[in-house]
């Protein structure tokens, strides 16, 4: 599992890429793709929607199971990724970079901090 250094990530598994300007970019990791298999569809919230950390902001269908999607940091939905409407398979083949789900504004920029780093991340889920 290759996991980008400069993301955090979750326990629920989503990860969170800092931009500029107290922007992110929100996605799952590869291990939670991999564990649901093959994405069918991707449930995500309107442009404009607040959420709190750990919310939950939309869900995810693969073929055998449907899981929430959990909210790294508290943010304001201000893009979603629309190549996910026709390829929501992306998450699968790209979940670190085309596959990712929104883009937020984040409501505190100091709060990723308590989020993992790739280290901790891969201790979690076993495969360090």
């Amino acid at each position: 599992m290759q996991l980008p250094l400069e993301y955090k990530y979750s326990k629920e598994h989503t990860w969170l890429k800092l931009l500029e300007e107290g922007e992110a970019l929100v996605g799952i990791t590869d291990f939670a793709q991999s564990e649901l298999g093959e994405i069918v569809y991707v449930d995500l919230p309107s442009i404009g929607k607040r959420f709190k950390k750990d919310e939950i902001f939309g869900s995810i269908e693969a073929v055998k199971t449907t899981s929430d999607l959990y909210m790294p940091a508290a943010g304001e939905i201000i893009q979603i990724n629309l190549a996910l409407k026709d390829q929501a398979d992306l998450v699968n083949s790209a979940s670190f970079s085309e596959g990712w789900l929104v883009k937020i504004k984040l409501i505190d920029s100091t709060e990723p901090e308590p989020l993992l780093d790739s280290h901790s991340y891969e201790r979690l889920t076993g495969r360090l």
